[in-house]
């Protein structure tokens, strides 16, 4: 593989992947700690009602209790926060060794830099797929 297709094919690949990771993991945080915001705001809200002029109060304070339950498990189970911040440092380190290549800087000042990026490169992907393989493993064992 040459240092054109490198780039390219694996290297751009890699960072539009964790980076389109990074943004979903983003979004799906943001949206179920504005839900928590929002449900336990309402809860709060509710008490303004007195169940015998409301008697749907009944009701909604559960319901908007199991909601915010649900959206915390949610959040404990697929650790949006987390793949968020992993992935998009992964991503920015990507990009960092990029972009010393492309200038030639230290440490792709050398002889052979092409070597040394893929070396590096790989280096910060595998310590990624380890991370995640080492989550999968904990995860499965917790099921157990």
């Amino acid at each position: 593989m040459n240092e054109e297709s490198y780039l390219k094919e694996r290297l751009e690949g890699q960072i539009m992947w964790y980076d389109d990771k990074s943004a979903k993991n983003k979004k799906w945080f943001r949206i179920c700690q504005s839900t928590q915001i929002v449900i336990a705001s309402l809860i709060t809200l509710s008490g303004i009602f007195t169940p015998k002029d409301f008697p749907w109060v009944y009701y909604a304070i559960p319901l908007l209790g199991a909601i915010i339950a649900i959206t915390s498990g949610i959040l404990g189970l697929c650790k949006f926060q987390e793949n968020w911040l992993e992935y998009r440092t992964t991503t920015e380190s990507l990009r960092h060794e990029k972009y010393l290549f492309l200038t030639k800087s230290e440490p792709y000042n050398t002889e052979n830099p092409l070597n040394l990026l893929v070396s590096r490169v790989e280096t910060l992907i595998s310590k990624e797929n380890t991370n995640w393989a080492q989550y999968m493993r904990k995860v499965s064992k917790e099921k157990e």
